[in-house]
């Protein structure tokens, strides 16, 4: 990493700071410095990265309109145009395991922003042949490409935000920077419902609009690779997290413990894998849902109301931001969870609007429930944060597994009994939060009230890249 030692002493922050411009790979076993990181310090890095919590959140909103769009266009039952979250979620499971949390360990994360958005902008490219033969094999493909890219964006993008600055904000920097993730979602479907297929005329008319949206997506990413190779990125070693952690194990009790022994971790990664599955299947049939509650709605008003519960979503991400600086966030976690069962399962009994207004709801409780486990969830991971981290985002394919199994219920029955697919994903995610707040309560509360690297907020926050050349 290029550290200077002066002394003998101990990487401060302010190394880590000035290191940040380097592009060498770093050695996950040294201690850097960036795990003394202040929030004024974090402010530029969490911001460049939250721009790709934006891309990808784009990417999720196009992925639940294509998702009824080619029901349409190509012919096929709700159940086969699954196999688009199939094919998406499915690289979550790959790449975090393999080679995204290899990279990630042995390189650091701004090599691995660089490949994830290499891959992304790849698989933006392959919708152009797709759309040419009219595949919908080829556009399966193209989005588990997509879907590796992303895979890798969020096994450094995510720790590195839950990381980078002090620890007693973690929650809340996850939490905001994903906020504009659900700004994404938001835009996706709202542009495809005004721009992308407005004016089309036919089958052909409408894939020509998909390719030439994935080039404009394929261009802009590959630009924002280039941007990332010269972007300030404190690189916060496994090493970093070790220490930081021992330097809180007064008030936390922290001990380490090979990663085997990780239960906290584990159950989060079930109580995610169950919650996204669930998410995802939802959002991919919402539009379904509001045709068939409402049917005097076409597919277009159902986007647009997409838009909306997907601006909820958005609204309850900011909202939760807001609330955990003043509530601990296994008691928002909790609360948020309890807002979607409760709305999930008055969805299955009510029609026409107050049915849609009940599955909104149901996303603006989602909200949180993401970022918050997976924040609570490396708490005390030390060395392991990263490695944790992956598996963390491997869960994300759960989104792989629950889309089918609401869409064989949607063909066979229809979309209301169909949501009790997700709420029994939901119930075991449920679990989760009653857990920490029984048995992990006093543990999780002594990591927010840390005051670890607060005595520092005053310190450097210039990012000195030019008297730093590689």
């Amino acid at each position: 990493m290029g550290v200077d030692f002066k002394f003998g002493r101990r990487p401060l922050a302010a190394d880590a700071i000035a290191n940040s411009c380097r592009r060498q790979s770093v050695d996950d076993y040294a201690v850097t410095g960036a795990g003394e990181i202040t929030t004024r310090q974090s402010v530029i890095p969490v911001a460049l990265v939250t721009v790709l919590f934006f891309m990808w959140g784009f990417a999720y909103g196009l992925l639940d309109v294509l998702n009824k769009h080619f029901q349409e266009t190509l012919h096929i039952s709700a159940a086969e145009s699954a196999g688009l979250q199939g094919a998406y979620f499915g690289a979550y499971f790959i790449g975090p395991l393999t080679y995204s949390g290899w990279v990630v360990r042995k390189f650091g994360y701004r090599w691995t922003f660089i490949l994830g958005l290499s891959v992304y902008g790849i698989g933006a490219l392959l919708f152009w042949p797709s759309g040419m033969k009219r595949s919908f094999g080829g556009f399966c493909g193209a989005m588990f490409v997509v879907g590796s890219g992303l895979s890798t964006l969020e096994t450094s993008a995510n720790p590195f935000i839950a990381t980078c600055g002090p620890p007693k904000w973690s929650e809340f920097r996850l939490n905001l920077s994903q906020a504009f993730q659900a700004i994404g979602s938001v835009v996706a479907p709202v542009l495809a419902s005004f721009v992308i297929f407005k004016d089309v005329h036919g089958d052909a008319d409408s894939l020509q609009s998909v390719q030439w949206v994935y080039l404009g997506i394929a261009c802009f990413v590959f630009l924002l690779a280039v941007v990332f190779f010269f972007a300030p990125i404190p690189e916060v070693t496994d090493a970093d997290m070790a220490a930081q952690a021992e330097q809180t194990s007064s008030e936390t009790g922290y001990t380490d413990k090979p990663f085997r022994r990780q239960y906290t971790l584990f159950w989060g990664v079930i109580a995610q894998f169950c919650y996204v599955g669930s998410q995802v299947a939802i959002a991919g049939y919402f539009i379904h849902y509001v045709t068939e509650a409402k049917p005097s709605l076409s597919s277009a008003d159902g986007a647009n109301l997409l838009a909306v519960a997907q601006g909820l979503f958005a609204i309850g991400r900011f909202s939760a931001a807001l609330l955990m600086k003043f509530v601990r966030p296994r008691l928002v976690l909790f609360t948020f969870m309890t807002g979607i069962i409760i709305f999930i399962s008055a969805s299955m009994g009510t029609h026409g609007d107050a049915g849609i207004a009940m599955l909104s709801l149901v996303l603006f409780f989602e909200s949180c429930i993401f970022p918050t486990i997976f924040t609570l969830s490396l708490r005390g991971l030390g060395r392991h944060t990263k490695r944790g981290a992956s598996f963390l985002v491997a869960s994300v394919s759960g989104g792989a597994v629950f889309p089918p199994m609401l869409g064989a219920v949607v063909d066979a029955r229809n979309a209301r009994i169909a949501m009790s697919v997700p709420l029994g994903g939901f119930l075991v995610a449920y679990s989760f939060p009653i857990y920490l707040n029984l048995f992990k309560a006093k543990e999780l509360d002594a990591f927010t009230e840390s005051r670890q690297s607060m005595s520092h907020y005053w310190g450097l926050s210039s990012y000195p890249c030019t008297t730093h050349p590689n």
